[in-house]
């Protein structure tokens, strides 16, 4: 059984929560940004996963810092979707 972990519980909700306005995003005909940001937002965890499960340090931190790419390239199709204003969503948590 795998201990609890603030950063994985997080990024697991935070994918929950970009499933979300993807689904948003659909309703609302947006299609290609929506995409994108579900394939990025949904890595974040999926990197920090793999990195929790890494053989070595370097391992890692490799991964962490993967997760942290994924988490800009994201915060990057938020904000192009919000200020585009293809879709109508409050982007506040």
């Amino acid at each position: 059984m795998q201990r609890d972990n603030l950063i994985r519980d997080k990024t697991f909700n935070f994918a929950l929560m970009t499933i979300q306005l993807y689904k948003i995003c659909r309703v609302q005909n947006e299609y290609v940004l929506s995409r994108q940001l579900l394939r990025s937002g949904t890595s974040i965890g999926a990197n920090v996963q793999e990195a929790l499960a890494g053989f070595s340090e370097k391992d890692f931190l490799y991964k962490m810092s993967v997760a942290s790419k994924e988490a800009s390239e994201t915060q990057y199709w938020i904000e192009l979707l919000c200020r585009s204003e293809l879709v109508n969503f409050d982007a506040q948590p």
